[in-house]
């Protein structure tokens, strides 16, 4: 895995790519830092995101690079902070633990296409199509919106752009940054998917994705959706090695500065989540079943359960150290119905809540909502992840909702569930470290 990573300070600047490495995508290893910027060269003031691939046994890099622009015309990125002139830049792998690499010293993508008043210019995903090598770029055009523009290459190193791959409309609001008002798609995926492709964006603050039909390198959209309505960005994918196609996201902070620099870092990885299609075409997710090697001791209730002792299973359970999976499926019998993690003395951790309303259902995940297919008296699976300050919620398999929490309760969470609602399946299991220097408390992750 290599990732956005500032050495320097637990605050956004300096971007490197740091490396880790992993034999089941769950236990990870922190590697020396793969890609650093070059001093007076186009990636001076930042190695920004791309991707990884093998080319004639060896891995390449295509990434984007940050430096000041000659001129004002020559500036892409303009965020209302920063000014900078975005290139795409190739590194190759010198060994094969991934630890050298040897960049070519210009730019394998110089410039925007001509004619093109762009808002950003970066963040390549990069994937071979017969012959020929293809690239998908995240961009925008202002006044008009997000933009993925597409070249394609037979050696990796000379580009011919081709023609957008998807458009965007226009933005609905004003702002400095265009990436918060939708006029730039940041970190694309572009990736086949049952007998479909699939189209990841992350921009206003979301990872956008969009299911449709890709023929004479051109994708029409037929399904669209929100991967994940809460603290979750810039998503990409891979293949394991059985073939499945793997969904990383980039949990971001919502803290301010001074608390980051005070705990000393910042940002983490989402668990990994397997993806496919529902017959209706709608993106579906999971975490992989790997991350099974995490569950300890284990508490639960089942349909041979008498009530009673269901309800005293229930407000038996303790769960500690802010560590636990917790698998439910609820039966609504009006429709609406409540999760809560409090501590014992009462206080809420985390509220989570399914609502029916005119539009459809809701879930919502302390106080951040998100739509939910489903008839209004239909089951509810709920799959909750906790993990110090994250919680990672997904519902259905097609809902998907990440908090960020930071306060540390003052003894174990018991789980309360309210509504008229029964508890057809309720599993939960304490989750052991992944490492041994695992962050512990309110600022934990």
């Amino acid at each position: 895995m290599f990732h956005q990573y500032n050495p320097q300070s637990s605050v956004w600047g300096n971007m490197n790519w740091a490396h880790a490495t992993s034999p089941d995508l769950i236990h990870w290893q922190h590697e020396p830092i793969a890609i650093s910027p070059t001093p007076d060269g186009p990636d001076q003031d930042g190695v920004f995101s791309g991707s990884a691939v093998l080319d004639q046994g060896k891995v390449a890099m295509i990434y984007t690079g940050v430096a000041p622009p000659a001129n004002d015309a020559a500036a892409t990125l303009r965020d209302g902070v920063h000014t900078w002139r975005e290139t795409q830049c190739l590194a190759v792998a010198q060994d094969d633990d991934l630890r050298t690499w040897k960049k070519l010293h210009d730019p394998v993508i110089a410039a925007p296409p001509l004619g093109l008043a762009v808002t950003g210019f970066r963040d390549p995903v990069v994937w071979r199509e017969g012959d020929a090598w293809m690239l998908a770029l995240g961009s925008g055009v202002k006044g008009s919106g997000g933009m993925i523009l597409l070249y394609t290459s037979t050696d990796l190193r000379n580009w011919k752009y081709l023609h957008p791959l998807l458009e965007g409309s226009i933005a609905a609001t004003n702002g400095t940054n265009p990436v918060d008002n939708g006029e730039m798609w940041e970190c694309p995926d572009f990736f086949p998917l049952g007998d479909k492709h699939v189209v990841l964006i992350s921009t206003m603050g979301k990872v956008l994705w969009k299911v449709g039909t890709y023929a004479k390198q051109r994708f029409t959209t037929e399904k669209e959706g929100v991967v994940d309505w809460g603290a979750y960005y810039a998503a990409k994918t891979q293949l394991d090695k059985d073939g499945n196609r793997i969904l990383w996201g980039w949990i971001p902070e919502r803290r301010p500065d001074v608390d980051l620099l005070a705990a000393g870092w910042a940002g983490v990885m989402s668990l990994p989540r397997a993806l496919w299609l529902s017959p209706a075409n709608e993106l579906q997710m999971e975490v992989i079943g790997a991350a099974k090697q995490l569950r300890n001791t284990h508490a639960g209730i089942d349909r041979r359960m008498k009530s009673i002792e269901r309800q005293n299973a229930l407000e038996a359970l303790r769960i500690r150290n802010l560590a636990a999976e917790i698998r439910l499926e609820l039966h609504p019998n009006d429709g609406d119905c409540s999760l809560n993690l409090q501590s014992e003395d009462g206080h809420d951790f985390a509220a989570i809540s399914c609502v029916n309303k005119l539009s459809g259902r809701e879930l919502t995940v302390n106080g951040v909502t998100a739509s939910l297919s489903g008839q209004a008296d239909s089951p509810l699976s709920l799959q909750l992840y906790l993990d110090g300050s994250v919680l990672e919620v997904f519902a259905n398999q097609t809902t998907a909702v990440t908090a960020r929490i930071y306060k540390a309760p003052a003894t174990a969470l018991c789980l309360k569930v309210g509504g008229k609602v029964e508890i057809a399946a309720f599993n939960c299991w304490q989750m052991k470290p992944i490492s041994k220097d695992r962050l512990t408390g309110s600022m934990c992750a």
